[in-house]
């Protein structure tokens, strides 16, 4: 049998500021979530983290961590990235350090928007590639963020000469009645989400003069009807929420140079009749035709709080047992008919 050598590393993170609470976390929380997924033990002494454990895996948890410095060292992070930027480098391939080329785009707050997880990777180079692409998958997944982030470097690149942004108006699950206002008043809840996305990339008066001037358009998707778009970056949220109708209206403006990106969540569809989303059906009518990509999210992929994809995993094996007892229902009823 082969022994495995223990050591131990001493590593002094400096003073007390927002990059030592990024790693260590409140209350030390991270530093718990270190040792026991690196299978270490670390001792927080002030500023100094000492590392105990075998050799091999106490050199991976230094390499992670001089990654995540080196990163802090020209973006802001936060303690939960810090944490999950850990969950991906044990998962994936070991080197946490991003290239130039993962970075998306820096933030007017200094944080660099980069894939996080394989599906978002892949979700990114299909954006790249293809003319069109659907994401797919729940809540929390970054599949809106992430092509906000994109249409903002296009238009930096000057690949594209606007960003249009667009969404049902559909209400989810409560009948809101009437809404006073101008049209965009009215429509102007829907789309809020997209606004906090854009909102959280550039500095509001930057953003507040590209809406006014048009170079970032936020509309319902009924009033993409009659248009053609051409070099434009254009992305449908919420698809799963748009009709038949509506989803082949809005495939068929893409006008030349321009990229579309299609998000939604199948689980949660909000119409009257779930078998009437245009997103169901384009999954179906445009497999496999080239220069269009569909990418898949799970739960695994949510980089909201934790809770989240917890959260996930239970409703959708609840809906799997509630499916199950339905279709034991059905059962018994024809059993029954039959006799």
């Amino acid at each position: 049998m082969i022994s495995k050598t223990a050591v131990e590393e001493r590593v002094e993170l400096g003073r007390y500021d927002e990059k030592f609470y990024a790693i260590v976390g409140r209350a030390d929380e991270n530093i718990r979530y270190f040792s026991k997924v690196f299978d270490i033990r670390i001792v927080p002494r002030g500023t100094e983290l000492i590392i105990k454990g075998e050799e091999g895996k106490v050199r991976k948890f230094l390499a992670f961590l001089s990654a995540v410095i080196k990163r802090l060292e020209r973006e802001s992070l936060t303690a939960a990235e810090v944490k999950e930027y850990a969950k991906n480098f044990l998962e994936e391939t070991g080197e946490l350090e991003r290239t130039e080329e993962e970075i998306i785009l820096i933030t007017h707050r200094r944080r660099a928007i980069t894939p996080r997880t394989v599906t978002q990777r892949r979700y990114v180079e299909a954006i790249r590639k293809n003319d069109v692409v659907f994401g797919i998958g729940p809540a929390g997944t970054g599949k809106t963020y992430l092509a906000m982030a994109m249409a903002l470097a296009h238009l930096k690149e000057q690949k594209v000469n606007k960003i249009i942004l667009t969404r049902p108006a559909v209400e989810a699950g409560e009948k809101l009645g009437f809404l006073p206002g101008t049209i965009a008043e009215k429509v102007d809840p829907y789309l809020r989400p997209l606004y906090d996305a854009l909102y959280d990339m550039i500095d509001y008066d930057k953003a507040m003069y590209m809406l006014e001037r048009n170079i970032i358009e936020i509309a319902p998707l009924a009033f993409m009807r009659g248009r053609t778009l051409n070099d434009a970056f254009i992305i449908l949220d919420e698809a799963q929420n748009a009709t038949r109708e509506q989803m082949k209206m809005f495939l068929t403006r893409i006008g030349f140079g321009s990229k579309v990106v299609v998000t939604g969540d199948i689980t949660q569809i909000d119409l009257p009749k779930k078998e009437h989303s245009g997103l169901l059906e384009a999954l179906h009518i445009l497999k496999g035709l080239e220069g269009i990509d569909f990418v898949w999210f799970s739960q695994e992929d949510v980089v909201r709080h934790p809770i989240v994809a917890k959260i996930i995993s239970a409703y959708e094996a609840y809906e799997r047992d509630s499916d199950k007892v339905q279709k034991k229902k059905v059962q018994e009823e024809v059993s029954q008919q039959e006799d």
